[in-house]
């Protein structure tokens, strides 16, 4: 019988040693632990925070096992959460609200991201190649423009840009691309120009790139361009999950916002750039708060544009 005891004994001393020797620093490298959860994201600047967030255990301490996947586009990451790919995501305000004046099932839970408000000096931007005579947005007129995805956020800042530069931005050919290809896509003369954000911004300009207007900033001061969401039946389903989740990400973008060094790093470890590129970039800002106003604006541009069928109701679709 002593010898049972001291088995037991024995084994439950081992087990312990094994608890306390693995990570306990929160981070999810511990495998199988919290509800695992996907989420669509882009792979640029932008998402930083949530790779910074899973990396410092902000997600596994509550309780979730994070899985991060890139996409290209807001418009992808909205049918992935819809179709149930995701169980949440991260997308432009634009796609989101074309998406719920659709009728899509979904809500906003948290801020994504946000312009700094300087022009000139912001994360996003219109830039052409080295040695282009386009000077101005004014210029764009019936000129090949890329942006990730059509009919979205990139039609409707770029054309905003083109109107207060006094041009006409009915004539534009936007092309969609993938924002890590277009650096490359300047530099052989298949775009005209292309709006970029950061890490292709910086990479652009490290190559002689230009930059010739500020689109965010020249459509609303302080934009808040993307957010974090999920489905309506998630929400029913788990509300403590989104809770949880909605917690970590406002956690992230805190510490995003104190720690920029580490944000540099952070881009690294998702999408390839180099040690320029990464002293070089301009970081947005990650505020929690959501900046209604600004999206008002933005709706009533992606109206007169054509992207929504109908004028957007944003107390469906905000927090």
């Amino acid at each position: 019988m002593r010898r049972i005891l001291a088995a037991v004994a024995l084994t439950a001393t081992l087990l312990a040693a094994a608890a306390c020797s693995s990570d306990d620093d929160g981070n999810d490298d511990q495998a199988g632990v919290g509800t695992k959860i996907s989420v669509g994201v882009i792979p640029i600047v932008d998402v930083a925070p949530i790779y910074l967030g899973k990396q410092k255990g902000f997600f596994s301490s509550r309780g979730i096992d994070l899985t991060l996947v890139p996409e290209q586009g807001g418009a992808p990451i909205v049918k992935g959460v819809l179709a149930g790919k995701y169980q949440f995501g991260f997308s432009n305000a634009t796609s989101l609200m074309a998406a719920k004046t659709d009728g899509a099932p979904l809500k906003a839970v948290a801020n994504g991201v946000a312009s700094t408000g300087r022009p000139g000096r912001d994360f996003s931007a219109i830039v052409v190649a080295d040695g282009s005579p386009i000077r101005s947005a004014k210029d764009l007129a019936g000129k090949r423009v890329g942006v990730n995805t059509l009919k979205n956020l990139g039609d409707t800042t770029v054309r905003q840009s083109v109107r207060l530069a006094k041009g006409d931005p009915a004539t534009i050919q936007f092309q969609a691309m993938p924002f890590p290809e277009m650096p490359s896509a300047l530099q052989d003369q298949k775009l005209d120009a292309a709006w970029v954000v950061e890490p292709q911004l910086s990479e652009v300009l490290t190559q002689g790139g230009q930059v010739i207007a500020s689109n965010l900033v020249d459509t609303a001061p302080d934009l808040t361009v993307a957010l974090y969401f999920t489905g309506t039946a998630m929400i029913e389903k788990d509300p403590e999950l989104v809770k949880h989740f909605t917690e970590a990400i406002n956690e992230s973008l805190r510490y995003a916002s104190g720690h920029p060094e580490e944000v540099r790093a952070t881009v690294g470890t998702y999408t390839k750039i180099n040690d320029v590129v990464r002293t070089a970039m301009i970081l947005p800002s990650w505020p929690n708060d959501i900046n209604r106003a600004s999206l008002e604006r933005l709706a009533t541009l992606g109206r007169a544009d054509g992207i929504f069928a109908k004028p957007p109701v944003l107390d469906d679709l905000l927090p």
